[in-house]
């Protein structure tokens, strides 16, 4: 209420704080812009990589196949998991997989990667784009949907086997 009664002083701040302001904002470009622009990310250029990945859904009549997908690898994490989550949440989201700790510990996202048996979640994916990647499921077991394999008959085997120490008197 005293600045309403007082026009002059009103004017006066008005115009100090225009001033401060106005220096501020003739400071802060001057001084950080070149620090901000140095200090922004690089973006990284694409770099799109295929990947072919067995398909087979034993509701669909049909004989399982390989299904390419081209992935820009500098836009997602370098394991062969991130790029089967980027391929389920931006391409195809019927496509099946397990997964669970992705730290190597469970083995649930188990897959045949390049040929090799591997955990998705612990092998990176090759950054060479003119190679195409083949992930398919563990080649031993029975295949239940794209790359869910039937893991009962390893439970069972798992729960048959004995520790090698074992107390006396115990079974």
């Amino acid at each position: 209420m005293l600045l309403r009664y007082t026009p002059t002083p009103l004017r006066a701040l008005q115009a100090l704080s225009q001033t401060v302001s106005a220096a501020l904002v003739h400071t802060t470009t001057e001084v950080h812009q070149p620090a901000a622009v140095a200090a922004s990310p690089a973006v990284k250029p694409t770099l799109s990589k295929e990947f072919q990945i067995y398909r087979w859904n034993p509701d669909e009549p049909g004989k399982p196949k390989y299904v390419s997908y081209n992935v820009d690898i500098n836009s997602c994490g370098p394991m062969m998991l991130d790029v089967l989550f980027k391929i389920k949440d931006e391409q195809d989201p019927s496509l099946a997989f397990r997964r669970s700790c992705r730290e190597g510990i469970c083995g649930s996202c188990a897959m045949n990667i390049n040929g090799q048996n591997n955990l998705a979640c612990l092998s990176k994916v090759d950054r060479d784009p003119s190679k195409p990647s083949k992930v398919a499921p563990l080649p031993h077991m029975f295949v239940i949907k794209d790359l869910v394999v039937d893991m009962s008959n390893f439970y069972s085997q798992y729960k048959s086997i004995k520790p090698y120490l074992q107390k006396k008197g115990v079974r």
